[in-house]
């Protein structure tokens, strides 16, 4: 094993500027020292956002970032008086919030960027300012502003219209750029392995499961294994031979896994072999099929918010199985049921019953499992069904393995 280069010590200048940044400046910090330059400006920008007390009614970003860039003042922390300059928020202003927006981007990479936009929208109330061109312009475009927009679409002036969806479509093309290559190639080849043929053409055998059903016919004295039967995957069908519904709760607290659930379908209905359904749900059923050949026409034809009926949408999915043995059933809900108490439970039996393959997923995102309703996922799991999250890059497994009837890929608490 190499050696390992020793980690050189850390100048102490250098340690009381990183305490300083980390603790935010005031009497209490301990450090006594005072930013200049990028530093302040960086310490003001992340003032402007988290150093805030609920009376504060708001200071001019622009006034105070002038102030630290020029020198005239020690920034919004400064750590060097009784009293604490601090930046409440950043006003009505859309230039001022675009400027704070420009200078986070300039400061932080674009993960942390978009964190703190997602703060921003929470605790300065900015979700109405992204009804502005210009501020839709200035933001990084990620899965939660995407969310954010589309509870906003109602409210939204045609203005607007244009940059929001042009702000969707990036987030849309950045994630089928990241999963369509590897759910087509893992879904096309679960298909083919689903049929299973005894007479193969050579580029199609099997090369393991035509060994291990040959080992009997093993010659030590030659090393090699004499196949008697060859196994092989049968060429995949012109015609569909799976049918798939995604029923996608569109409640507020679902809004990352609406967006990639409308990707993900987009990128199923390409599958030929695939017929492909999608349905969203809050207290009413909306199903947006004819869409799919774009997921942002999808994403602007649902409505974040509201209640939820899980039982009605999935008495809707049941009534369109026409091949319940090839179809399988892709509920993505937090699972907390407005209607029906026992609806949904007794409808995930009776296709389960009818041979019709049921996955149930707590949240499709990135982000860990949500908050869900426990006893309704405990009566999933007692008929068969887990009730899991499941991330992007996790979800064709997921799907191959559903189509093959095989144990599902469930994630590790």
């Amino acid at each position: 094993m190499a050696p390992t280069t020793p980690t050189p010590p850390v100048p102490a200048d250098e340690r009381l500027r990183r305490w300083r940044l980390v603790l935010g400046g005031g009497d209490a910090d301990g450090t006594g020292r005072v930013l200049t330059g990028t530093d302040a400006a960086v310490d003001g920008a992340l003032a402007t956002l988290y150093d805030r007390h609920p009376d504060d009614h708001g200071h001019d970003y622009d006034r105070d970032r002038d102030r630290t860039s020029t020198g005239t003042g020690t920034g919004t922390r400064t750590g060097t008086g009784t009293e604490r300059s601090r930046t409440a928020g950043l006003g009505a202003s859309v230039p001022s919030v675009v400027r704070w927006l420009g200078d986070i981007r300039a400061y932080f990479p674009a993960p942390v960027v978009q964190v703190m936009q997602r703060d921003a929208i929470d605790r300065l109330g900015l979700a109405t300012l992204l009804l502005e061109p210009e501020m839709l312009a200035a933001v990084e475009p990620d899965v939660h502003l995407v969310g954010t927009l589309l509870s906003l679409r109602d409210a939204m002036p045609e203005t607007t219209r244009e940059t929001a969806r042009a702000v969707v479509r990036k987030v849309a093309d950045d994630l089928e750029r990241r999963l369509a290559a590897r759910t087509r190639a893992t879904l096309t080849g679960a298909l083919d392995r689903s049929a299973r043929t005894s007479r193969p053409r050579h580029r199609d055998i099997d090369w393991d499961r035509t060994i291990r059903a040959n080992l009997k016919n093993h010659l030590p004295e030659h090393r090699t294994v004499v196949p008697e039967r060859l196994v092989g995957h049968a060429r995949a069908a012109r015609g569909v031979r799976k049918e798939v519904m995604l029923c996608v709760d569109q409640s507020g607290s679902m809004a990352a896994s609406v967006v990639h659930a409308a990707v993900f379908a987009a990128v199923l209905a390409s599958l030929r072999t695939i017929a492909t359904r999608l349905v969203v749900f809050d207290t009413a059923v909306a199903d947006l099929t004819d869409r799919l050949d774009d997921p942002v026409d999808v994403l602007f034809g649902t409505r974040l918010g509201g209640g939820t009926d899980i039982d009605r949408a999935l008495a809707h999915c049941q009534a369109g199985i026409t091949r319940p043995a090839d179809t399988v059933v892709v509920l993505i809900s937090d699972l907390y049921e407005g209607g029906a108490r026992d609806g949904l439970t007794k409808r995930v039996a009776a296709m389960k019953a009818s041979g019709t393959q049921v996955v149930v997923l707590l949240a499709l995102s990135d982000e860990g499992t949500p908050a869900y309703d426990r006893d309704r996922a405990a009566a999933l799991a007692a008929l068969g069904v887990p009730a899991f999250a499941c991330t992007p890059d996790l979800f064709p497994e997921i799907m191959a393995a559903a189509l093959e009837k095989r144990p599902l890929p469930i994630p590790a608490d």
